[in-house]
């Protein structure tokens, strides 16, 4: 479901993780630092990113990218200050 806008949160079926729209809706914050080659040499399963940096690491694709890159392995940056309309972040209940 990429219909050039967001999408109403739980419309599409959990992924085996039981999480909701991890891909496609917009782009997710994480809390990793982004470093241009820290993946090349970090731990292969759940890399915590470099301790300190200027952007951090956004995660999955939004509903502004083309299908190639909606993939949970895509990982964007930007800084913490930057606002944008495909750029959020996911909420625990």
């Amino acid at each position: 479901m990429n219909g050039n806008t967001p999408h109403r949160v739980g419309l599409l079926t959990p992924n085996p993780y039981g999480l909701y729209d991890v891909l496609g809706n917009e782009w997710e914050w994480t809390s990793d630092w982004y470093g241009a080659s820290y993946y090349q040499g970090s731990q292969r399963f759940d890399p915590t990113g470099q301790p300190s940096g200027d952007a951090r690491v956004l995660r999955g694709g939004s509903w502004v990218d083309l299908p190639a890159g909606i993939r949970v392995s895509v990982r964007g940056h930007r800084p913490p200050s930057a606002r944008s309309v495909d750029t959020g972040f996911r909420c625990e209940q």
